[in-house]
């Protein structure tokens, strides 16, 4: 997404290399041949309220995105713009801009310009990595656009990363996993679940349920008002990533041990590594609420453009209430699985999801963002956390993908953000924090250790 406006072109870095096609004379266009996307598409309600929010509060950073570890020799900054600029066509969000005061409406933008979208963060040596990387995570988007790219190298001479943010009134998780496979994946779909297409005679009960949930979500954001549920710490404004991973299948089988998912493991050892993060960093938890993200597009609904997600509250069992002595009981990481899996179940229902669709479909602006706003409070939530199939496989010219991690939204006064991906045969763990949070650095490995603990407990 970008704003109208040109710059004056940024100096080219090193020579081609043979990791992208090179730029050859006509190449590189300052304005890249697009797919026409829908004039004039109103903005949807959801992205409406991110705006307003970034509007109210512009000290906040709204913005959220991903890393592709690559393999292999980096490219050329100019090469890498060249082939953004060819893989933009099938991407019309992202040569597209916000127009329209009440009633905005995405247009194509004819003052695209992808050397604005798209940078580089160079490492000093193989010590520079980190402070690279923090680079790319924390740079702001250049003036009136809202995406960028960061070309991540300079530490290994066959090693480099590629990290991708967005504003998120542009995208959501899905819409995000799209831009992936359309610029470093295979073309395989999502593997998204979508809910089977409504019957007309069922519209009056789905409208119902759709009111009746709204009332309940809504109603749930209240009953915590002036509760906070974690002790506060001074954030220093500068995002970090830590990163775990286990094999997909582990998470897969631990779930399904439960009539579970892989990502109620995930959830279930989440609150696990939290039990124990606690008790080192001496941080009081005595209530974890997550922000659940859920996909509710419709079967036939685009990818590119926009948020269609629904955002629930979860609260996560890092408590457990002492279980009585003259009953045996399973170990506390079994008995916090059971308590995600009961939670989440009805989510996994066809009509619960299409009642998600249908409330994302038709609810109003003004209720949607308050209800963002609240839902979005520390005050309601305290932890972020999503999950995404991003793809089996990926490559950028001649090197290939290694490894991936999301990064979602962190808000202020949140403990932290976690997301999961799932790319090859490895499920991801990416932690997005402050580096004012005390011990940050140990959650992916308490995560993992908790994956462990649940692997040898659940039947």
């Amino acid at each position: 997404m970008s704003a109208s406006g040109r710059s004056t072109p940024s100096a080219e870095s090193a020579p081609p290399t043979a990791s992208v096609p090179s730029a050859r004379s006509g190449d590189h266009p300052r304005k890249a041949a697009v797919r026409p996307g829908p004039d004039h598409l109103p903005v949807h309600p959801v992205d409406r309220a991110f705006l307003n929010m970034e509007r109210a509060r512009p000290d906040v950073r709204w913005d959220a995105g991903g890393i592709a570890y690559l393999s292999g020799p980096p490219p050329a900054l100019a090469d890498l713009r060249a082939y953004f600029g060819h893989h933009l066509r099938v991407l019309p969000l992202m040569t597209s801009r916000v127009e329209g005061g009440r009633r905005p409406r995405w247009q194509p933008d004819e003052g695209f310009d992808v050397d604005r979208h798209v940078h580089e963060a160079v490492a000093d040596g193989p010590d520079g990595w980190d402070a690279a990387l923090r680079t790319a995570l924390n740079a702001p988007f250049a003036p009136g656009t809202f995406w960028g790219a960061w070309l991540v190298h300079g530490h290994d001479p066959d090693a480099y990363a590629l990290c991708y943010r967005f504003h998120h009134a542009c995208q959501d998780g899905a819409a995000a996993a799209m831009t992936f496979r359309a610029v470093l994946g295979e073309g395989e779909p999502s593997g998204r679940p979508v809910p089977g297409p409504g019957r007309r005679a069922a519209v009056p009960r789905r409208a119902a349920a759709a009111v009746g949930m709204a009332a309940r979500f809504a109603a749930g954001t209240i009953a915590v008002r002036g509760h906070r549920p974690v002790a506060r710490y001074v954030p220093t404004g500068e995002r970090r990533l830590y990163r775990g991973r286990v094999l997909s299948d582990t998470l897969r089988t631990i779930g399904a041990a439960r009539d579970g998912s892989a990502h109620d493991a995930h959830l279930a050892a989440l609150a696990g590594a939290l039990a124990s993060w606690a008790e080192e960093s001496e941080v009081p938890l005595p209530r974890v609420t997550a922000v659940l993200p859920v996909d509710a597009r419709r079967p036939d609904e685009e990818q590119t453009w926009g948020n269609r997600c629904f955002a629930l509250p979860l609260e996560l069992p890092v408590r457990l209430a002492p279980a009585p002595s003259d009953v045996p009981s399973d170990s506390d990481a079994v008995r916090r699985l059971d308590h995600v899996t009961a939670a989440t179940r009805k989510l996994r229902g066809a009509a619960r999801r299409q009642t998600i669709v249908d409330l994302v479909r038709h609810m109003p602006a003004r209720p949607t963002e308050w209800y963002m706003r609240r839902v979005l409070s520390p005050r309601v939530t305290n932890v972020m956390t999503t999950s995404m199939p991003l793809a089996d496989r990926g490559n950028l010219g001649e090197t290939r993908v290694t490894g991936t991690a999301l990064l979602p939204l962190l808000v202020p006064g949140h403990l932290f953000a976690v997301a999961l991906s799932f790319f090859g045969e490895w499920a991801e763990v990416s932690v997005v924090v402050d580096s004012g949070l005390p011990l940050g650095e140990r959650l992916p490995e308490l995560w993992e250790r908790a994956v462990t603990e649940l692997e040898q407990a659940a039947p």
